[in-house]
């Protein structure tokens, strides 16, 4: 017999500062409007600008983490989610919160076993050695540098009680923490035994298109390294049929020069005979560098400068990923391309771009236009700033419902609030 749901528990009167909070945004949400004709909401934000997807990680699949990630940044006000389990997250949010707008839900798929969004690390067996037997005397580099909490080495004693401390008897238990592991690689030059090393992964394209067919999924990320179009050929004939039942297709690249945008046309003449729904382009800047500080946020910005200023790449909205953090608005503030239509100082650029990108003729341009950067994906900074929350609800209560602590649930919304609100436009909550 199968087992019956529990039922979630009652959400607490305290709950009362969170939806105060929460509500502020979707009053602000509502003000702004959607653009005329029959756009979805999040569409809307594309064409304002003011986009905003969270970024579990590729491979990041801690499904507690993932589910309380998402409930809280359902309640700032993201438009779409990057992760597998995330509905269960974004049904507390709406029932905080009947009014909030649903994130659009999103899976990725890669088509080269050498994007690095797409892998794990694992400890490498070396003769004795394996992955709990790290050297007594290392410091555990990797332990420190992981910015997902993946690595957990911890020193046990062998055979016994010994009246000193004696190496040979001590032996770390432990090692990756697989699904917490989203591929960052930062742990690979630090190891001072070279005893760790990445392994990479091609998602199943049967798999992902049983996944497009759900009625809880909206959109697919296709992540592609530039290096050729024909294992992207590959892998959107096989994902073809199911492709028209998802809103959205992103496909996220790196800059690869001069040829960014001949590959980019070339990639959109393969997908246009099934595409039938709204496409993005996600501008990988510096993949998985938002947490390490200002200065990786300098790629994408570049990235989201090259693009904006070319007239001859393919329709879709522009998206920046890739080192992003709270210093990416200020620096496209300083590009003048946050929320802009026009692209600084040549209003002939923006034209043949809006053209380009509209498909419409200059005389219906008007009350058409869309922003030449469509909004930002944030990934690391945004788990980053919310983990710091997380960290502080007591371990004891084991697998951590972020729900059932409103004051720590609060501090966390406060947080993805100071991220999200930026982009949105919010009043000061």
């Amino acid at each position: 017999m199968a087992a019956v749901p529990v039922p979630p528990l009652p959400l607490l009167a305290s709950h009362a500062a969170v939806r105060a909070a929460a509500s502020r945004v979707v009053s602000s949400s509502a003000k702004r409007g959607r653009l005329a004709g029959d756009h979805p909401a999040q569409v809307a934000a594309l064409r304002r600008g003011d986009w905003v997807k969270l970024i579990c990680g590729a491979s990041f699949e801690d499904a507690a983490d993932v589910r309380n990630l998402s409930l809280v940044y359902t309640l700032a006000g993201a438009d779409a989610s990057v992760v597998g389990a995330v509905n269960e997250g974004i049904d507390v949010a709406a029932s905080i919160i009947p009014a909030v707008e649903r994130p659009w839900v999103m899976i990725s798929v890669n088509d080269d076993s050498r994007d690095l969004h797409f892998r794990k690390a694992e400890f490498v067996h070396v003769l004795e050695f394996d992955p709990e037997d790290c050297p007594p005397n290392c410091s555990k580099p990797c332990e420190k540098v992981c910015p997902a909490d993946a690595i957990s080495l911890e020193s046990a004693m062998v055979g016994g009680e010994l009246s000193q401390y004696d190496p040979s008897h001590v032996k770390s238990e432990g090692g990756v923490i697989t699904e917490r592991c989203y591929g960052c690689g930062r742990c690979l030059p630090v190891c001072p035994y070279d005893r760790i090393r990445a392994v990479s992964y091609i998602r199943d394209p049967t798999t992902t298109t049983e996944l497009l067919r759900r009625n809880d999924v909206d959109a697919i990320e296709i992540h592609t390294t530039g290096k050729g179009t024909g294992m992207f050929n590959t892998l959107w004939n096989n994902l073809s049929e199911s492709i028209n039942s998802v809103k959205l297709v992103a496909v996220s690249l790196p800059d690869i020069g001069v040829s960014t945008v001949d590959f980019m046309n070339s990639i959109y003449e393969i997908m246009e005979p099934h595409l039938q729904g709204y496409n993005l382009w996600q501008l990988d800047g510096r993949p998985m560098s938002g947490d390490i500080g200002r200065g990786a946020t300098r790629e994408t910005i570049s990235f989201a400068v090259h693009m904006a200023s070319m007239s001859d790449g393919p329709p879709g909205f522009y998206q920046l990923a890739g080192g992003t953090n709270s210093h990416t608005i200020d620096s496209l503030k300083k590009a003048g391309l946050f929320q802009s239509m026009t692209f600084p100082g040549n209003l002939f650029l923006t034209f043949l771009f809006l053209f380009r990108h509209l498909g419409t003729a200059a005389s219906e341009m008007t009350g058409s236009q869309q922003a030449l950067i469509g909004g930002i994906a944030y990934g690391g900074y945004a788990r980053k700033i919310i983990g710091r929350t997380l960290r502080k609800i007591p371990t004891q209560f084991g697998c951590v419902r972020i729900e059932d602590h409103p004051d720590y649930l609060l501090e966390a919304l406060q947080e993805a609030l100071s991220l999200v609100g930026p982009v949105k436009g919010y009043p000061t909550l």
